[in-house]
C-alpha cells in the first residue's frame, strides 16, 4: 500500500460534555419560584464559585444537583447523564458545611468507615483511602483522632471522605467557615490539586476573597437565576473599569442627620453602620476634601482609605439596596 493509499488514523471522538450542565432549571416551593430557568455549566478542571446573599437559593440548587429535590422543570446532567439516575449521582461528591465525621475515630478509621459504607470492598477502600490521604495531604496525620484536630484539618478529612469514589464533580458548601487564614490557604492548595486530575469543583461561599483568589469563574445567584458570571477579574473590570472604592471607618455611631447626609452623597453601609463606602474616581485631593466635609458634619472617622474594587464591591452593588433614610 502506497503512502497515498494509507487510510487515516481513526482517532476516538472527544467527549465534549461539561462535567455539570444545568439547563432552564426551575424549582418551586408551592407558588414561590426559588430557582427560575437557571443555566449553569462547569467544565472539567474548573473551580466555580457560587455567590449570592442568604436566601438566594444556593442550598436549593445544591440539593437539586445532588438529586434531593426534584425540579419543577429543566434538567441537571453530570458528564452528559441525567442526575435522575442513581449511577449518575455517584459521580458527585458533597462536602457539607457541617463536619460530618466520627470524632472518636482517627483520620484513617474515618475514611475506611466511609469507604466501606459507600459499598467499596476492603481492597478498594484501602486503595481509595491511600489516594485520598495523599491528594488532601493527610498522610502525616492519618493516625490522629478527629477530636484533637483543628478546624482546617477536619475540613481536609471531610473533603477526603467525599472524594474516595473519585467523583467528577466535587461540591463544597462554605468550605472555609471557622478556619484561620493559614488553614484556608492550605485548603486552597488541596482544592487546586484536585482539579489537576480533571475534577470540577463547585464552591458555594460567602468568602469573596476566597472566590476571587481560587475560582476560575464565579456566578451570582440573584432572584432565582445566575446573574453576572465569568472570571472574577473580568467581571470586576467590566463593571468598574478603573476607579476606586472609598471606605470610611467610624469611631462612633452617626446621628440621623449625619446618616442622611452620607446616604444622599451615595454612600452605602455595612458592619452595623460603622463602615461606609462609595465607588468613584477618587484621588488624594478628593480624599482630603472628603475629610474636611466629614469634619464639618461632625462625623468622627477612625480611618479613610481607598482601594481597587473587588468581588466584594461587585457583590454589594448587585445585592444590597441603599439603606432607607430615617423618617422624621
Amino acid at each position: 500500500m502506497t503512502p497515498e493509499q494509507t487510510p487515516p488514523i481513526a482517532l476516538p471522538e472527544v467527549d465534549d460534555h461539561p462535567v455539570l450542565d444545568i439547563a432552564q432549571l426551575t424549582v418551586s416551593y408551592g407558588h414561590r419560584q426559588v430557582l427560575k430557568q437557571l443555566d449553569l455549566r462547569i467544565e472539567a478542571g474548573a473551580i466555580y464559585g457560587l455567590l449570592g446573599p442568604n436566601g438566594a437559593g444556593k442550598t436549593t440548587l445544591i440539593r437539586t444537583i445532588c438529586g434531593r429535590i426534584v425540579p419543577t422543570s429543566g434538567t441537571v446532567s453530570i458528564e452528559g447523564l441525567s442526575n435522575r439516575k442513581k449511577s449518575t449521582l455517584r459521580r458527585i461528591g458533597l462536602v457539607p458545611q457541617e463536619i460530618g465525621l466520627y470524632s472518636h475515630l482517627t483520620v484513617r478509621e474515618n475514611l475506611q468507615a466511609f469507604g466501606r459504607l459507600s459499598g467499596m470492598s476492603a481492597a478498594e477502600t484501602r486503595d481509595a483511602v491511600k489516594w485520598a490521604e495523599d491528594v488532601t495531604r493527610l498522610s502525616e496525620r492519618h493516625g490522629e483522632r478527629l477530636d484533637i484536630l483543628s478546624g482546617g484539618w477536619k475540613r481536609r478529612v471531610n473533603i477526603a471522605a467525599a472524594i474516595l469514589h473519585r467523583p467528577a464533580l466535587l461540591i463544597l458548601d462554605e468550605p472555609t467557615v471557622g478556619v484561620d487564614v493559614d488553614a484556608r490557604n492550605e485548603l486552597h492548595e488541596v482544592i487546586r490539586d484536585l482539579t489537576h486530575s480533571g475534577m470540577a469543583v463547585l464552591i458555594a461561599t460567602h468568602d469573596l476573597d476566597q472566590a476571587e483568589t481560587i475560582c476560575s469563574s464565579v456566578g451570582f445567584l440573584i432572584d432565582g437565576t445566575i446573574g453576572p458570571a465569568g472570571p472574577p477579574q473580568a467581571l470586576i473590570d467590566a463593571e468598574f473599569a478603573g476607579g476606586t472604592v472609598v471606605i470610611i471607618e467610624l469611631r462612633r455611631s452617626l446621628t440621623a442627620l449625619q446618616r442622611s447626609a452620607l446616604l444622599k452623597a451615595g454612600f452605602s453601609t455595612s458592619n452595623g453602620e460603622m463602615t461606609w463606602s462609595i465607588f468613584g474616581d477618587v484621588g488624594d485631593a478628593v480624599s482630603t476634601a472628603l475629610s474636611a466635609q466629614l469634619d464639618r458634619l461632625g462625623i468622627s472617622a477612625r480611618e479613610i482609605r481607598h482601594r481597587k474594587p473587588g468581588l466584594d464591591t461587585l457583590f454589594l452593588q448587585l445585592t444590597r439596596k441603599p439603606a432607607p433614610e430615617p423618617t422624621s
